[in-house]
Parts: structure tokens; C-alpha cells; sequence
């Protein structure tokens, strides 16, 4: 499956060759003008890298950059800018970006730094996530504290850690066997039917559409998948 890009630049010009140079190396490509524009997309889909222009307009790149990294992003982010001073570029990189390419540059430098990127992220172990937000629904591990369109949710003890799990091995088909050992700690009497019971009760407080779902997905003689 090619890597899905959200390309963020205001430019409209730009952003037209930028989006056909990545749509010709066969990658799937969504394009944002601003900054709040490109956050709310970025929240709402599960891209595998963003491509954030500096200087945007309601939310500059590195702003941005550091918003997702606070929800738990844990894709490839690559800077574009025109800044070539030093402190820039580290302030940057302190901000979340995995790298940067200053402008004006070659289309083949930039394709070879987003293939360098996503083989990078592919082969990196993911990171547990403190917080997660994806479909209005805004799960904050570490308060314990999850709402759905602004509105608090109540999970069971079980079903947190469900999610959790779920989350921390995002994109990961994990069996039901696996979720019983570390969710329920092989208790006694518990059967895989608990799980896929917490799965329905998880589907149906944070899925847009239960009966459809598009985070929590089951794996057919596998287990189940959280894709964001």
C-alpha cells in the first residue's frame, strides 16, 4: 500500500507541483492551505508523513508540528522553509520535525528525503502515546479522561486498557490470546469472547458509526487493529 502524504502549503502554485511531483513517485496525497486546516486533517487521518511548509498562515509549520506531536503523532514530519539560518532549522527539529529541506530545492532531494523518512518510521518501534485524538474522540491516557465531541465518556478500568493497548500497537493485528495476557492477565474464566465483548462496548462509545467502524477494526482470523 503506497504511504499516504498531507501536504500543508499556501502557495497554491506550489502546492499543485509538490502534490503532482508525489503523485507521480505513487504516493496518495491530500493537500491543506493553512496551518488549522492541515491540523484538523492531520488529527483526523491516519497519514504516514506531513509535509509542512514554514510559514503558513493561522498555524505555522512548526506550531503545527509540535500540536501533533503533543496528540500523539507518531508519523514523519518533514519542513519545508526558506530559513536557512542554524537556530531556525534546530528549532525545527526541537519542535518534532524528523527533518528539513530549504528552499529552493531539487524535486529528486525531496522525494529521496520523504522515501528516507517513511523507511525510517516503517522500521522504528512505535511509541506509546500519552494522548490520542482521532474522529472527535480525544482519549488522554494519563488523566485517564476521554470525551467524544467535547463530551466526557465513561470507560471501565478493562476497557482503557483495551484502547490503550489497542493504540500502543497501532496498525498491529493483535490476537485475542495476546489481549487477554496483558489486558486481563490470563485471569481465570475469562475467554476470548471478552474481548470481542469490550471491543463492542469500545465501538460503540468512540466509533463515529459502530456498525461500521473505521478505528477499531477486526482482523479476520487475526484479532483486532486500531488504525487512526
Amino acid at each position: 500500500m503506497s504511504a499516504h502524504i498531507l501536504l500543508v502549503e499556501d502557495d497554491a502554485g506550489i502546492s499543485m507541483i509538490l502534490a503532482d511531483l508525489l503523485l507521480s513517485a505513487g504516493f496518495k496525497v491530500d493537500t491543506a492551505a493553512d496551518g488549522k486546516t492541515g491540523l484538523k486533517k492531520a488529527l483526523n487521518q491516519g497519514y504516514d508523513l506531513l509535509l509542512l511548509d514554514w510559514m503558513l498562515p493561522g498555524l505555522t509549520g512548526p506550531e503545527l508540528c509540535h500540536q501533533m506531536r503533543e496528540h500523539g503523532y507518531d508519523g514523519a514530519i518533514l519542513l519545508l522553509t526558506a530559513r536557512g539560518q542554524v537556530a531556525d532549522r534546530v528549532s525545527g527539529l526541537n519542535r518534532g520535525a524528523d527533518d528539513y529541506l530549504v528552499k529552493p530545492f531539487d524535486p529528486d532531494e525531496l522525494l529521496a528525503r520523504v522515501g528516507a523518512l517513511l523507511r525510517r518510521v516503517k522500521k522504528e518501534d512505535l511509541t506509546p502515546v500519552m494522548t490520542i485524538e482521532f474522529s472527535g474522540f480525544v482519549a488522554d491516557f494519563g488523566r485517564n479522561h476521554f470525551t467524544r465531541d467535547s463530551t466526557p465518556v465513561s470507560l471501565t478500568t478493562k476497557e482503557a486498557e483495551l484502547l490503550r493497548m489497542l493504540v500502543n500497537h497501532r496498525g498491529q493485528s493483535l490476537s485475542r490470546e495476546t489481549l487477554l495476557k496483558h489486558v486481563w492477565k490470563e485471569q481465570p474464566h475469562i475467554t476470548p469472547r471478552t474481548v470481542d465483548v469490550h471491543v463492542a462496548w469500545l465501538r460503540q462509545k468512540m466509533e463515529p458509526q459502530p456498525d461500521k467502524p473505521r478505528h477499531l477494526l477486526t482482523v479476520r482470523g487475526e484479532g483486532y487493529r486500531f488504525e487512526r
